[in-house]
């Protein structure tokens, strides 16, 4: 039997596409090497915020399977590799799984195949490491016997309005009729398809993107460090400019990045780069600002509970919001984390509050979660941060229950007992 799509990793981004393409009415199968994983999905329970158990029966419904059984591949009309690609020591990304997968596909491809790489990387990957893998244990040529292309993953967990239908798809190919093919695979499940020049253009294109984020956020997290030495209100004067109707795109400080795409895939870029014998200057000075937040956030709570005599060694911590973004339970990459292991290593009490999170560790360590109502948590606590701004927070309640607050998302009117990052 002819399978439509074979998606390879089913974790943040494999999983909604996975979804989409059978909601598209095509033939779907996962692979992925975690039998737990698989075994879960078959029995209709998922694993991804933006996925509920409902939506994976349904696509169980509709014919989709889950298999750690890599001969999936044979009988594929397409290929879509999603696995993560972290950052290894070397500063570039950890290929190893992406080799992985390609040596899966490589062992069964057939000829017409359509293999598309959408896991984040540094342009030159899908030429340089997923072609030559598939050609050899294939004995089969990229551009004339199966179709190679690029296409960035655009998932963005937690966001009501875009999903993968409706956010434009790039596309960059092998050879021009690889990203035909792509395209025209692409375009049964998205409403627009952008095709690029090539993988590199389509490979760059996603680096761009979140190399922009990077770059932006620091230049305002390093505003709000010296605006709090001036006496200056960053948030005010952010949302005067966000007035302004062309020309500007407001960017907001915070305790840190988080996630895989912002903290992580600009060094894909810079490592690439280096390889040149050039440094990335702009992209390395913003990991080195967005990297030093967390101990500023440490400061700052330091320095409120210096006003009130008290120290921070022993105080009390709540944390509020421990994911790296709101409204979903993902802590990939969270800067909530080094926020901890600072306050650890100077002595506090830490615990912390996160509706999507029961439990959660550091470096091995557990994190006291706090059982008690929010209200009697808050007031138990010497100082509360607010790290994440989910919308099951009851603001007022945060102020009115918090003896001292710390709000690193601009969330709150400042108080004589509040203060914004």
């Amino acid at each position: 039997m002819r399978t439509d799509l074979v998606v390879i990793g089913l974790g943040y981004v494999g999983l909604p596409l996975a979804r989409e393409a059978t909601a598209s009415g095509l033939t779907v199968a996962g692979l992925d090497t975690s039998a737990k994983l698989v075994a879960r999905l078959n029995s209709g329970v998922s694993h991804v915020d933006d996925i509920t158990d409902a939506e994976v029966a349904a696509m169980r419904a509709a014919g989709f399977t889950a298999t750690t059984d890599e001969s999936v591949v044979a009988g594929a009309a397409a290929v879509v590799i999603c696995v993560p690609t972290p950052l290894a020591e070397h500063g570039g990304p950890d290929l190893a799984m992406v080799e992985s997968a390609c040596a899966a596909v490589g062992r069964h491809l057939r000829p017409d195949t359509l293999v598309v790489l959408e896991s984040t990387t540094y342009p030159g990957t899908t030429d340089e490491v997923v072609r030559p893998i598939l050609e050899r244990l294939s004995g089969l040529t990229a551009g004339a016997d199966f179709h190679l292309a690029f296409s960035p993953e655009r998932v963005d967990p937690g966001n009501e309005v875009y999903g993968i239908r409706n956010t434009p798809k790039v596309v960059g190919g092998h050879t021009p009729g690889c990203t035909t093919a792509a395209a025209a695979f692409y375009g049964k499940l998205v409403d627009e398809v952008v095709q690029a020049a090539g993988t590199r253009e389509a490979e760059m294109a996603k680096l761009i993107e979140n190399t922009y984020r990077h770059v932006n956020i620091a230049l305002v997290n390093e505003m709000a460090v010296f605006c709090h030495e001036l006496g200056i209100d960053l948030w005010d004067a952010i949302s005067a400019a966000a007035t302004k109707p062309f020309g500007y795109q407001a960017f907001r400080p915070g305790p840190g990045v988080g996630g895989h795409c912002i903290p992580i895939d600009p060094n894909y870029l810079a490592h690439k780069v280096r390889t040149l014998g050039y440094p990335f200057r702009m992209v390395e000075l913003a990991q080195e600002i967005n990297t030093r937040m967390p101990r500023y956030v440490v400061e700052r709570v330091q320095q409120l509970l210096d006003r009130t005599g008290r120290t921070l060694s022993g105080a009390r911590v709540l944390l509020l919001g421990v994911t790296y973004k709101a409204d979903i339970a993902d802590q990939r990459e969270t800067s909530a984390r080094d926020v901890v292991r600072r306050l650890r290593a100077l002595g506090a009490e830490v615990a912390f509050h996160d509706p999507y999170v029961p439990a959660w560790e550091v470096d091995g360590a557990p994190v006291t979660a706090a059982t008690a109502e929010l209200p009697e948590a808050l007031a138990a606590a010497d100082i509360a941060v607010l790290l994440q701004r989910h919308r099951t927070y009851d603001l007022d309640q945060l102020a009115d229950h918090a003896p001292l607050l710390l709000d690193t998302r601009g969330a709150l009117t400042p108080q004589a007992h509040v203060e914004r990052l």
